[in-house]
């Protein structure tokens, strides 16, 4: 990757007048910021459709869009929608998203967009829509299917559907292909309007010299169309139900580890299939994003295995994966990639290894750097050049929240070793990253904003109440772009 830089910032956090940012005027707004201000990385959090907790890591898909995402005005533009369909004297917090209220406002809109489309039959559109989900069709008609028997069973998980079809008995599966037939297409359509603004999107930020960084969640969630489509590929009982799930130890964030809950791959039968579900999958998210960052890489080395039904993940154990087996798989097939490992948390010799062979970057956060209680390896002066450098990400605290909670000794650190500024701590750490040997820098908006605890993403190991924050329009400014222009100039980014 050659030296350059760029903003955290997922798209949800953008402004808009709907209760959430889309892929709308605002998100091409961002793109001409990154450009003025000299940055060629836009970083996203996962795009998938996201479901209970509304986390980005936890769709009901590994591949299907958020439809919360698609951006209403410009369903006008194309004939879809009148103006006249859109919300109007409701209000929306700007600072927040409100899923809820999001939801019901926007899903029977993309419905109407949905029977408009019908009704119009517009002939070059109906091709698109084809090509589209001709192209797609390995993974969209399991994830049209699968939402379109959530929507029939009330939304509950599918564990709890009736038994033939939640087995996908023949039969079943004939009778519910036929009787949801409108609702399985109108699930292919939703997905196509999203394909459409996106990679419309992307098309704009990489011709402008923006590269995207996506995320690619490790597991997949439970209640997905992939875990009840390809149910031999987790590890599930008879009765599909998990043998072990996913999480972590106590670590950092949490003295109980972290229950994540996801199902487990069923690696032996992932092998037997030669890998070609995850070589699907990350082929199909390099149509997405320019580089991909695997999250919690270190499971393709070992997984924290936590028996389910267990209320924390402490009693956990490792079990070793074939991580590597698989990753040279995927390469032989698609070529090399610009991947870069989230080589975080319990990080051991096996993980490291790993990564090298493949030469893949991890990550250095220097939020972590700076702990005077503790030997760590993301101080600066350890870094090689082949790492992307974070003043912290979306799982911790903003950089000023961070400061401001800070101990004495390790403030002490932090301005014997590069100056830190006490009353601008957040843009002390930006010029510390940026003047890395680190080939990428990257920074959330939040930290250029120098905004303090309130505006955290998330905070792993909390099932709920995150993810929500926004920042609007009249915050960034000429001088973030300036102030941003310079130190890139400075540092050769």
């Amino acid at each position: 990757m050659k030296r350059s830089s760029g903003i955290l910032l997922h798209i949800t956090s953008l402004p808009g007048k709907y209760g959430i940012g889309t892929m709308g005027r605002e998100a091409y707004d961002f793109v001409d910021f990154l450009v003025k201000s000299g940055q060629k990385i836009w970083q996203i959090l996962p795009l998938g459709h996201t479901g209970y907790g509304d986390s980005p890591y936890q769709c009901y898909s590994a591949f299907a869009g958020n439809p919360l995402l698609i951006n209403l005005d410009k369903l006008t533009e194309e004939g879809l929608l009148e103006k006249s369909d859109l919300p109007d004297n409701i209000y929306f917090d700007d600072e927040k998203v409100d899923y809820g209220k999001v939801q019901e406002i926007k899903y029977p809109l993309l419905h109407k967009a949905y029977e408009n489309h019908i009704s119009n039959n517009n002939k070059l559109r109906n091709i698109r829509f084809e090509n589209f989900c001709r192209s797609n069709h390995k993974w969209l008609e399991d994830y049209a299917f699968f939402m379109a028997l959530k929507k029939h069973f009330k939304g509950i998980s599918w564990t709890e559907w009736e038994q033939d079809i939640k087995m996908k008995k023949d039969d079943s599966m004939y009778y519910y292909r036929e009787h949801l037939k409108n609702d399985i297409n109108y699930f292919r359509f939703i997905q196509y309007l999203f394909y459409s603004q996106w990679l419309e999107l992307k098309a704009y930020a990489n011709l402008n010299e923006i590269s995207i960084i996506g995320d690619i969640p490790l597991y997949v969630a439970f209640d997905s169309s992939d875990a009840w489509a390809n149910p031999e590929f987790f590890d599930f009982d008879q009765n599909l139900n998990p043998v072990k799930v996913a999480g972590v130890p106590p670590d950092y964030f949490s003295e109980t580890g972290q229950l994540w809950g996801n199902p487990l791959y069923n690696w032996r039968k992932l092998e037997d299939d030669n890998y070609q579900w995850w070589i699907d999958r990350i082929e199909a998210n390099f149509t997405l994003y320019d580089i991909l960052r695997i999250d919690h890489f270190r499971g393709l080395a070992a997984f924290w295995a936590v028996p389910f039904g267990d209320k924390t993940a402490v009693n956990g154990q490792w079990i070793e994966a074939p991580g590597s087996e698989m990753l040279q798989v995927v390469f032989d097939t698609l070529g090399p990639l610009p991947i870069i490992a989230e080589d975080l948390g319990v990080i051991t010799p096996d993980v490291v290894e790993l990564r090298n062979r493949f030469g893949l970057p991890g990550m250095k956060i220097l939020q972590f750097a700076f702990d005077s209680g503790e030997e760590n390896d993301f101080m600066p002066h350890t870094y090689d050049k082949n790492c992307v450098v974070y003043t912290g990400t979306h799982d911790n605290d903003t950089t000023l929240g961070q400061f401001s909670q800070s101990k004495k000794s390790d403030l002490e650190l932090m301005y014997d070793y590069f100056g830190v500024d006490k009353n601008d701590p957040a843009w002390s750490f930006i010029k510390l990253a940026w003047s890395t040997v680190g080939d990428v820098a990257i920074a959330p908006l939040q930290d250029v904003l120098r905004l303090d605890t309130e505006a955290r993403m998330n905070f792993p190991g909390r099932a709920s109440g995150y993810w929500k924050w926004r920042f609007t329009g009249n915050m960034l400014t000429e001088k973030h772009e300036n102030e941003l222009m310079k130190i890139t100039r400075l540092y050769g980014r």
